[in-house]
């Protein structure tokens, strides 16, 4: 009976002992999916790829430990979400990068599906606050989102870095002989899509950083410029890099512009 009785106990405790295991390893799964901090939104510029910000993401993970790139998420053309989650239960900073099948969408259009990345970020991950940076068109779909999103309901920005980004348009007419789609009309000079973005306001707590490059013939510094139209003064700060050399495609590979963005959101 003494033998029995004794099985039966360790068999309580076993059992006891497996259900509080599988309780702490579910607290510990839930724990995985919260990040603390602002995790770092990027996206890329008209006709951009994965590899648009690919390489310095590399750079921020691997050459300068900054932090990890926790997400990849991908829109399909229709505005499907795939996404791959890559932090390993890492915390914060997270970088997440968004990569747009469509390319060549709209301001409209590209902004809503970025902005259903943040969406699913915040329901599924809890994420209440990011910062923004966009090279090119990119820059000005995280200021477009910035002002559309953030007060209903969608994660808000903390701190906005647009890279090369042409807030008055390009200038070049010979570009729009080879360029001719949605996203391309956008982009003129004087469109409606850059116009109603000068209409709207812009949150008076989120702080912009704008960076442009003398050697930029697309978003040329004169363009670039007029983001300031957009935000508060005492809330923007401005970065004209003379360097001809420092073309529009080459201002995501380089290294004084990765410092420049690391010491805005991680050291100011």
């Amino acid at each position: 009976m003494k033998k029995k009785l004794t099985g039966i106990i360790l068999s309580i405790v076993i059992v006891s002992g497996i259900a509080s295991g599988f309780y702490f390893y579910q607290q510990d799964q839930t724990q995985a999916e919260e990040y603390t901090g602002a995790p770092t939104i990027f996206i890329h510029g008209y006709k951009g790829t994965e590899n648009s910000f690919g390489y310095m993401l590399d750079r921020f993970e691997n050459t300068y430990q900054w932090g990890n790139k926790g997400f990849v998420y991908y829109v399909k053309k229709d505005g499907t979400i795939v996404d791959y989650n890559l932090n390993k239960a890492r915390y914060a900073p997270t970088f997440v990068q968004i990569v747009l099948e469509n390319n060549r969408a709209s301001f409209e259009e590209s902004t809503e599906w970025i902005a259903n990345v943040l969406l699913h970020l915040k329901e599924n991950y809890r994420v209440e606050e990011v910062n923004m940076v966009g090279h090119s068109m990119g820059g000005i779909l995280a200021v477009k989102y910035t002002m559309e999103y953030t007060l209903n309901g969608y994660p808000a920005v903390s701190k906005l870095v647009a890279i090369g980004s042409p807030f008055d348009g390009i200038y070049n007419e010979d570009y729009f002989e080879i360029h001719q789609d949605a996203a391309a009309e956008d982009l003129k000079p004087d469109s409606h899509a850059l116009n109603m973005l000068r209409e709207n306001m812009f949150p008076a707590d989120v702080r912009v950083y704008s960076i442009a490059s003398t050697g930029d013939s697309i978003a040329v510094p004169e363009s670039v410029k007029a983001l300031r139209q957009l935000i508060p003064e005492s809330n923007f700060t401005e970065t004209v890099i003379d360097d001809p050399q420092l073309t529009h495609s080459a201002m995501h590979e380089s290294m004084q512009i990765d410092k420049l963005i690391y010491s805005f959101l991680w050291q100011d």
